[in-house]
């Protein structure tokens, strides 16, 4: 009975002994994965905190850059502060007399600006006139080759260039009836302006020229072809002769080397130019 007794308390206290070494190691356990985790987490905030501080780092270096520039301009705008500072020391020296002449210059200036404002307008003016004055031709004209006929305004002056092929004959003077009709056309827009004066321009290539008893040469030539335009203008399509003059400029005057039949035929050639009103503009160069 004893020993039965006696082998139920040794079995009882192994159990028990047992029973409490593994509750013991499950707490030593649990004690080691908790202090496991909260390491983990002190390493990570210790690294985010290492990455804060060189983060911090490299803005307080950004920052330090920008105040170092920031004082470069403060002392930048300190010298000039001081140099204009002493330019208006400078300046508040000056006389009466002195202002005095300022004043009238600046003045005159202003008077010079107005004037020169004045003329701009004018001259803005007159081109406009030109402008629609060759598109009034053009319409007029109609198409027309341009190798025959061309209208352009240069340097503020109107030209209508008219071929010889279209006017003359060889070594003629005599205009051909087709281009009256042309001459017809131009006179019409010319007389609807009464004001304006032109000039009729002959010219020709350089090859020389002769006709016995009736002309000599290319000037002789360019002349006649002048007056011939000149005399239809007047007596056909009552242009006033007051406003025309004639005018022969020969072979001196070239638009294309002479070399070549095509450049010869660009040579020879009828030049009607609108002339710029002087007499107005002299005018209006008076009134200073």
């Amino acid at each position: 009975m004893k020993l039965k007794q006696t082998l139920l308390f040794v079995v009882l206290s192994v159990s028990l002994f047992s029973c409490v070494s593994s509750k013991k190691f499950k707490a030593a356990q649990a004690k080691i994965d908790s202090l496991t985790a909260a390491n983990a987490k002190l390493a990570g905030d210790l690294k985010n905190c290492n990455d804060l501080t060189a983060t911090d780092a490299s803005q307080k270096t950004a920052l330090q850059n920008q105040i170092d520039a920031l004082n470069k301009q403060i002392d930048f705008l300190k010298q000039n502060h001081d140099a204009t500072l002493k330019q208006l020391q400078d300046l508040s020296v000056i006389s009466g007399t002195q202002a005095e002449s300022i004043k009238k210059s600046l003045d005159n200036i202003g008077a010079k600006d107005n004037y020169i404002q004045n003329l701009q307008a004018e001259l803005a003016h007159k081109d406009s006139l030109n402008m629609a004055l060759v598109m009034n031709l053009k319409g007029a004209i109609g198409n027309m080759d341009d190798k025959d006929i061309n209208i352009k305004v240069d340097k503020g002056v109107v030209y209508i260039d008219i071929s010889d092929k279209l006017l003359f004959k060889s070594g003629s003077y005599d205009v051909a009836d087709a281009a009256k009709a042309v001459l017809g056309k131009v006179a019409t827009v010319l007389k609807a302006q009464p004001d304006i004066e032109f000039m009729v321009e002959g010219h020709t290539d350089n090859k020389a020229y002769h006709r016995p008893g009736q002309l000599k040469d290319n000037w002789d030539l360019s002349v006649k072809r002048a007056t011939s335009v000149v005399k239809i203008l007047q007596n056909q399509y009552g242009l006033d002769p007051a406003h025309i003059t004639a005018a022969g400029r020969g072979e001196y005057v070239p638009v294309a080397p002479n070399d070549t039949e095509e450049g010869r035929a660009a040579n020879r050639r009828t030049r009607i130019v609108i002339l710029p009103a002087l007499d107005q503009f002299f005018k209006l160069l008076e009134k200073k």
